[in-house]
C-alpha cells in the first residue's frame, strides 16, 4: 500500500514555468514534469530528456496611440512631456470631451522603454496576479485605468490571498484615474502613502505583503459640477459655492502629491480645424530620453524623487527665482511640499532645455501648471 501510494505521488504532475525561471539568467533551468523526474534529476539519474528553459524576449509592446493625433492643446501637451521627462504626477482639469483621456493614453508612448530590471519587477507582479497571459516577460510599461467604482481593496490590493491591486499593477507604468472625484474618498486617500513611499504593505491577521508601486499618477476631473467652467463652447451654470464644495472633495494632502495640474480647454470646431497636427510621439520621446539621461548622469534618480535636501545643489535658484517663488507662495498659499514639487518640476524643465541651472523662467513656467492653487472665478 505504501509503495503504491509513493508511486502515485511520484507521478503527480508539476506545474512549471521553465521559460519564466530562465528570465533571471546565469543558470541552467530544467523543468521536471513530475516528482519522479525531479528525484531522478537530483540523483543524477534523469539528466536528459527534460525540458530546458530558454531566456525569453520581452513581449513586444502593442501599438501606442501617437501624440501627433492631438491637435492644439499646446499647454497640456507640454505638461505631458514634462511629466514624462521627470516622472511627475499630473492632473488634467477640463470639460467633458476636451481631450483629457486622449492625452493620458499617449503618455506611455513617450516614456523610455522598460529596462530589463523594470520588466522583471513588473513581470513578478503580473505573475502573482495571474495576468501574464502566456508571456514570460512583460515588455511594455503598464497603463492601468480602473473604473471609478473600484473599491479601496481593488485599488490598493487585498483579499484573502492578498492579491496586488491596481497601483501595484501600474508599477513602472501609468495609473490613470478618469473622473477623479467620482472615486470613493477612502480609495483616493489610500493613494497618499504609496505615492510617497513607492510601495504598499497590506497587513492581514497572519502575514504582511509588500508590493512595489513606483507608478506615475495621471488623473482627470471636470472643473466644476456641470463640467463647463471656463468653457468657450458651453456656459457654466454652477455657483461659486457649488464649485468650492465640489473641489473640496479632493483633499489638500493628495493635491500636494500631484506635481502638475493643468487646464485642458475645450476647443471649438473652428479652432480644431485650424490647428496643425502636433509633434509625433517619436519626436517628443527623444527629448524625454535626453532629459532623463541628464538625470541619470547626476545619479540621484528621476527629478520627481529628488529629496528636499538635494535640491539645494542640484536645482539651485538665483535671486530672481527666489523672489518669484516667495511671491507665489504668499499669493497662492503654497505648502512646503508644494514648493518642493515646484522646484522639482522646474529642474525637469531645465533638463529639457539642456540647462545646468534652474532659472526664474523655469519657475515661472512651472507656476502655470498649478491650476488648483488659484482662486475659482465662476
Amino acid at each position: 500500500m505504501g509503495a503504491r501510494y509513493a508511486r502515485q505521488i511520484a507521478a503527480q504532475p508539476i506545474i512549471g514555468d521553465a521559460d519564466g525561471a530562465a528570465v533571471v539568467g546565469g543558470c541552467e533551468v530544467r523543468a521536471p514534469r513530475h516528482l519522479g523526474e525531479l528525484v531522478g534529476l537530483l540523483r543524477g539519474e534523469a539528466d536528459c530528456g527534460l525540458p530546458r528553459g530558454t531566456t525569453p524576449e520581452p513581449a513586444p509592446p502593442g501599438r501606442v496611440p501617437d501624440l501627433g493625433d492631438v491637435r492644439g492643446q499646446e499647454v497640456p501637451r507640454r505638461a505631458l512631456e514634462i511629466a514624462a521627462a521627470g516622472g511627475h504626477n499630473l492632473l488634467f482639469v477640463g470639460s467633458p470631451g476636451s481631450g483629457k483621456t486622449m492625452l493620458a493614453q499617449r503618455l506611455p508612448g513617450i516614456l523610455p522603454p522598460l529596462t530589463f530590471d523594470e520588466a522583471l519587477e513588473t513581470t513578478m507582479v503580473y505573475s502573482i496576479a495571474g495576468l501574464l497571459g502566456g508571456s514570460a516577460l512583460v515588455g511594455a510599461r503598464p497603463f492601468r485605468a480602473p473604473h471609478h467604482s473600484v473599491s479601496p481593496a481593488g485599488l490598493v490590493g487585498g483579499g484573502a490571498n492578498v492579491r496586488p491591486g491596481e497601483i501595484a499593477l501600474a508599477h513602472n507604468g501609468v495609473l490613470f484615474l478618469d473622473e477623479l472625484l467620482e472615486y470613493p474618498r477612502a480609495a483616493l486617500e489610500s493613494l497618499r502613502q504609496p505615492l510617497e513611499d513607492r510601495s504598499v504593505t497590506i497587513v492581514r491577521a497572519r502575514r504582511a505583503v509588500t508590493y512595489p508601486t513606483d507608478f506615475m499618477l495621471v488623473a482627470a476631473l471636470n472643473p466644476c459640477p456641470c463640467g463647463y467652467l471656463g468653457s468657450a463652447v458651453r456656459t457654466c451654470t454652477c455657483s461659486g459655492a457649488a464649485i468650492g464644495t465640489y473641489r473640496a472633495r479632493l483633499s489638500g494632502p493628495l493635491v500636494d502629491r500631484i506635481d502638475l495640474h493643468v487646464e485642458v480647454p475645450a476647443l471649438s470646431y473652428q479652432e480644431l480645424a485650424r490647428a496643425e497636427p502636433g509633434e509625433s510621439t517619436a519626436t517628443v520621446r527623444d527629448r524625454v530620453a535626453a532629459a532623463r539621461q541628464r538625470q541619470c548622469a547626476r545619479g540621484k534618480g528621476w527629478n520627481a524623487r529628488l529629496a528636499s535636501a538635494a535640491l539645494g545643489h542640484l536645482a539651485p535658484i538665483d535671486a530672481a527665482g527666489h523672489a518669484l517663488l516667495e511671491r507665489a507662495a504668499a499669493r497662492l498659499g503654497l505648502s512646503a511640499r508644494a514648493i518642493t514639487r515646484i522646484r522639482r518640476v522646474a529642474r525637469t524643465i531645465a533638463d529639457l532645455e539642456g540647462s545646468a541651472d534652474v532659472r526664474a523662467a523655469h519657475l515661472a513656467e512651472t507656476l502655470q501648471y498649478r491650476v488648483l492653487d488659484k482662486p475659482v472665478n465662476p
